[in-house]
């Protein structure tokens, strides 16, 4: 695993991507931005063991092809290039990882409403990561609680399916959405990743510090690793740490890199290891 101050660069993510056979036509050429319509490129930004004092995963962020922000992109998302879209930001993450040498995970987010049939649909990404040889392994796929879900039992399924296929999973944004609890009855993933509203000013509110510290003992007990996200102050961090959570993304570890993996002060891990 490199070293969390060693930052990697790459100027542009070419897209040399290739169905497999009998991929149907919705999927052909899926991971080409010219397909999409617009183009776009990623940020990425750590998660940052800071027990380890190592980068534990990268997760891609969509970017526009200038840096500009996601909204710039995710506004030009629409139902009919929605599923291109998702297809597209898979290969692209997955070729921009194998370009950085990323060693790490690398943390992909996926739209569960632009998904037809989870078997097609994973195809496109097993191509692409053999076809760069990035490890399935090293793949995160994590979706926002807060995107709204149709039908749970079939977004447990999609789930259940990427992890057959060897992929790690995370639900985002967990504590803002819409499943909550039920998704966790439904489907337990790898990874959960506490919503910053419930981050923010954690140190100094008695009923977020509440809400994390049972949330950590239950994961803890369903065999869940746990992030805390949008991390901003050392007072945040002390908590966090101190109520079990090793595993942080935020500003105050690292701002997301263009086109690039960001560098980490060493100056902001804890000084002490439980």
């Amino acid at each position: 695993m490199s070293a969390p101050n060693t930052p990697r660069t790459n100027p542009s993510f070419p897209i040399d991507f290739v169905p497999l056979a009998g991929t149907p036509r919705d999927c052909e050429d899926c991971g080409k931005a010219e397909r999409v319509g617009f183009q776009f490129d990623y940020a990425y930004q750590p998660i940052v063991d800071v027990d380890r004092r190592t980068v534990f995963a990268h997760e891609a962020l969509v970017r526009g092809p200038n840096g500009e922000g996601a909204m710039s992109v995710l506004s030009q998302v629409n139902e009919q290039n929605r599923y291109r879209f998702d297809q597209a930001c898979r290969v692209k993450a997955i070729k921009g990882a194998s370009l950085l040498q990323i060693q790490e995970h690398i943390s992909i987010n996926f739209l569960p409403n632009a998904i037809y049939k989870p078997e097609m649909c994973i195809r496109t990404t097993l191509e692409a990561a053999r076809t760069h040889a990035f490890p399935l392994e090293r793949i995160i796929f994590e979706v926002t609680e807060g995107e709204r879900i149709e039908d749970g039992p079939w977004f447990a399924e999609i789930l259940r399916e990427y992890k057959r296929c060897g992929f790690k999973t995370a639900i985002d944004d967990f504590g803002a959405g819409y499943a909550g609890m039920k998704l966790l009855a439904d489907f337990q993933p790898d990874i959960i990743k506490i919503d910053m509203d419930l981050i923010r000013n954690v140190d100094t509110n008695p009923a977020r510090q509440a809400i994390v510290r049972n949330l950590v003992r239950l994961c803890e007990e369903m065999k869940i690793q746990v992030v805390a996200e949008g991390i901003e102050t050392l007072a945040e961090r002390d908590f966090l740490y101190d109520a079990g959570i090793h595993l942080m993304q935020g500003y105050l570890l690292a701002k997301p890199a263009f086109r690039a993996t960001a560098a980490v002060d060493p100056s902001v891990f804890p000084v002490s290891s439980r």
